[in-house]
């Protein structure tokens, strides 16, 4: 039962690490074991440590701003892990001999690269974990690299599948599609861009956008950071990401958010900054799904 497998932690204080390479450590060995929903109280944290944390154990990561709000945040995680009816749900991608992966990455609800937990399967299968599923959707974002051809020439590139535990240990099939790649010499095609792709393109750019300006912003890189956070705004405003335009206003004065152009705020509380950094990776879902 997945909710049965369910750990919240709730930090109020920063978990400081002796070395750099350490924190993986302890991680690797209990990752897999169970889901982490991760929390953290107030602002006595780090957001990079807990959103760490909850990568290698395949949970969500946000803040609650004040300690008296804890308990209704709580039962509502509580909940929702309940709600998880299928455990330990595994994205496994077929490819043919010669083909590879170049990454695997979860474009929504939230941004996660998955590319380095792949498990091998076996010579042409590699799983990667999803933890457990309730009635949802997410989207995956997965690059190919596959051996040339010729023009006109089809080929199926990636079987994917997502896979749970049955019976006595076998495999139960809960969804799947196909990848078929085509080659051509029309320009118009091969330059095309999917606008699904773009757009989960744009909001991982919104995301990396944020978080350069933020870190800009406590380096005192006043430029950098009006740029950064400017062109977050932007991104934002085009993608229709309310959300992350109202957690931008926290830290910016907006003057044209169409174009990105912003102020640095002179005065912006930790909260606020936490909120932003803290929410950067949930994305704003595509209109039009054409997607795995």
């Amino acid at each position: 039962d997945a909710g049965d497998r369910e750990a919240i932690p709730a930090p109020r204080r920063p978990q400081r690490s002796p070395a750099p390479k350490e924190p993986n450590a302890p991680l690797d060995d209990i990752a897999g074991n169970f889901v982490c929903d991760c929390r953290g109280v107030g602002t006595d944290w780090e957001v990079a440590e807990l959103r760490q944390i909850a990568h290698a154990l395949l949970g969500s990561v946000d803040i609650v701003a004040e300690p008296a709000d804890l308990a209704a945040d709580f039962a509502a995680m509580t909940e929702a892990a309940m709600s998880k009816a299928v455990a330990d749900v595994g994205l496994r991608l077929w490819t043919p001999q010669g083909a590879r992966i170049e990454f695997v990455k979860q474009v929504e609800p939230t941004l996660d690269d998955l590319t380095e937990m792949g498990a091998r399967i076996d010579a042409q299968s590699i799983e990667y974990p999803t933890g457990a599923w309730g009635s949802e959707t997410r989207s995956y974002h997965v690059k190919l690299r596959v051996p040339p051809a010729g023009v006109g020439d089809k080929m199926l590139a990636c079987r994917a599948q997502l896979v749970a535990s049955g019976p006595k240990g076998s495999d139960v099939v809960l969804g799947k599609a196909r990848v078929l790649a085509v080659w051509t010499d029309d320009a118009t095609l091969s330059t095309a861009i999917d606008p699904t792709v773009a757009h989960y393109t744009g909001q991982a750019e919104l995301a990396d956008a944020i978080h350069a300006g933020l870190a800009a912003r406590r380096a005192g890189d006043v430029e950098t950071a009006t740029q950064k956070l400017g062109r977050a705004v932007a991104l934002a405003t085009q993608s229709g990401h309310e959300d992350a335009v109202n957690l931008l206003a926290g830290v910016v004065e907006v003057e044209d958010a169409v174009q990105g152009t912003v102020r640095l705020k002179s005065r912006v509380s930790a909260i606020d900054e936490m909120t932003l950094d803290t929410r950067s990776t949930v994305t704003k879902r595509v209109s039009r799904r054409t997607g795995l």
